[in-house]
């Protein structure tokens, strides 16, 4: 006898904003999958299930994604119900459609129960809607891991033509991060302002339809060093 496997969204964190189906599979189900951006509370409503986490943290060793369906394929073909929970929605940067062709491909029945995506939900939580009459009526969400997949897609994009979220960065940076602004480099025109992140979007800056680059890191420092060596009165040096 086969079983099943749920692919289920658990949304943004909050186990309240669970929907009631995804609640209704987990007091259903024989084994629990959770990833790590799962907050716990919510493996309350699976008190029957076996619990495994099968995270993924940047930096950190975890689970192959080969192994976690094997994983489901195996206890699925026992007959066993398999949750597989992923924060947010399943579809959404979250492996979902490759987890539910493996399944597929290996004769496993697989539903999918959407979740809240915190795509959405967070900027919402925060009092920022996505759209808004008259400022956005698009919104797009990218991934932050790979400069080679955004980067195509906010190139095409239109200034102001929507609300951009970019979800899953690599790693934080810091608000002390030295950063700059460049404007018309390599012309009369060139404005450069430097500053931290902390304090990007608060300056003034000429208005100008003149090419302009962001530069973030600690070179940026080196500017300011060159400036106040080139300040100081020169002295000779013997030969």
């Amino acid at each position: 006898m086969t079983g099943l496997v749920s692919l289920v969204g658990a949304g943004p964190g909050d186990p309240e904003l669970l929907t009631v189906k995804a609640v209704k599979r987990l007091q259903e189900a024989d084994l629990v999958l959770y990833d790590a951006l799962v907050d716990r509370a919510a493996l309350q409503h699976a008190p029957q299930a076996r619990w495994a986490y099968v995270g993924k943290r940047a930096g950190r060793h975890s689970i192959a994604q080969e192994t976690i369906e094997r994983v489901m394929i195996r206890r699925a073909l026992r007959g066993e119900r398999i949750v597989r929970l992923k924060s947010g929605d399943p579809f959404v940067f979250g492996r979902g459609g490759e987890e539910a062709l493996a399944l597929a491909a290996a004769g496993v029945p697989v539903e999918i129960v959407p979740g809240v995506s915190a795509a959405v939900a967070g900027p919402a939580l925060s009092g920022i809607p996505v759209t808004h009459r008259g400022l956005a009526s698009a919104f797009l969400v990218v991934s932050g891991h790979a400069e080679s997949a955004y980067l195509p897609v906010l190139g095409s994009l239109a200034p102001q033509a929507a609300t951009v979220v970019v979800l899953m960065l690599s790693r934080g940076w810091a608000r002390e991060t030295p950063a700059a602004i460049v404007l018309a480099a390599a012309t009369p025109q060139s404005h450069t302002w430097r500053g931290t992140l902390a304090t990007l979007g608060e300056t003034p800056l000429p208005e100008t339809e003149a090419p302009g680059l962001l530069v973030i890191g600690d070179v940026v420092q080196i500017a300011a060093q060159l400036e106040s060596m080139q300040s100081q009165p020169q002295r000779a040096t013997g030969v």
